[in-house]
């Protein structure tokens, strides 16, 4: 279960960054709350779309490999500050509170579910000495 779900958020995750790589124009107000964010920036959201295209390697690579999880972790912290940016930018008065429900959903669930899911299990530590 745990590789399926992994593999579900990192198939995501990867049309969601090949979306935002190859069609920023069409992705910026097809994204509920994200012109809500700024001015849209066609470098800035290609920028972020290859960050999403590496962490959803991660989770691919650690759904199939579980010894890959520290490309996981590397690609679920990305997610997670990128989140944290989300929550701070709301309490800051830079957006609408109310924007975080879509946030709450679209990005900070994703996170926090790919950063406990990319944690390694006994498996695949055994046999690594320290």
């Amino acid at each position: 279960m745990r590789s399926l779900i992994l593999s579900a958020l990192g198939l995501g995750l990867l049309a969601n960054g090949l979306y935002m790589l190859l069609a920023p124009a069409a992705w910026y107000p097809a994204v509920p709350g994200v012109s809500a964010t700024g001015p849209f920036n066609p470098h800035f959201v290609r920028d972020i779309g290859a960050a999403y295209i590496v962490a959803a390697g991660g989770l691919l690579a650690t759904a199939r490999w579980a010894q890959a999880w520290p490309a996981a972790i590397a690609g679920s912290s990305f997610l997670l500050l990128h989140a944290l940016v989300h929550v701070f930018d709301a309490l800051q008065g830079r957006v609408a509170v109310d924007h975080l429900i879509n946030d709450a959903l679209l990005v900070l669930a994703p996170a926090l579910a790919a950063l406990a899911l990319s944690w390694p299990r006994q498996a695949a530590t055994a046999g690594r000495h320290g």
